[in-house]
């Protein structure tokens, strides 16, 4: 199977490979994270196919826990996901965001979060996101780009405080 840049299954195992620990639940999944990746035309029927083909394939699997149908990435599915998400070249570092936009500036501290989702960053609070990814870069261009820099700060940190939060 070949997966291409942008198609529905390359999105899919996208936003599972950068989910805290590899999997997502089908109805956040459905609900909230493809919203947030822009595949909002993206139809339930494709969505459905793309996600049947990729079990198909052995990139991913299906579990049911507590009655909620759950996602997760096989070893091969991991084999295939964009580099930046592989966590097996994690450098030990979490990134830390922190910011407070305000409501006048709504679109883009919407914008800005979106970005902190698609780039493998979890919410630990409102406006407290964190991150094993080296996005930092990506992060601070964005920031400079949308004329935010004065509301957000970017921490670097290997402290194994971190390892202890539930993202």
């Amino acid at each position: 199977m070949t997966i291409k840049k942008g198609s529905a299954s390359y999105i899919i195992l996208t936003i599972l490979a950068a989910a805290a620990d590899g999997y997502v639940g089908f109805e956040d999944f459905t609900y909230h994270t493809y919203r947030q990746y822009s595949i909002l035309d993206l139809k339930k029927s494709r969505f459905a196919s793309a996600i049947r083909r990729l079990r198909d394939a052995g990139y991913i699997e299906k579990d049911i826990d507590s009655g909620k149908i759950i996602l997760k990435l096989t070893k091969l599915g991991k084999e295939i996901i964009p580099e930046e998400f592989d966590e097996s070249k994690w450098d030990g570092k979490w990134r830390i965001v922190i910011f407070d936009i305000p409501e006048n500036k709504k679109v883009i501290r919407n914008l800005f979060r979106r970005n902190l989702k698609k780039w493998g960053f979890k919410k630990w609070q409102q406006s407290v996101w964190i991150s094993k990814m080296d996005v930092t870069q990506k992060v601070k261009d964005l920031i400079d780009g949308v004329g935010i820099s004065s509301w957000v700060a970017i921490i670097e940190s290997d402290d194994p405080a971190f390892s202890n939060i539930t993202t």
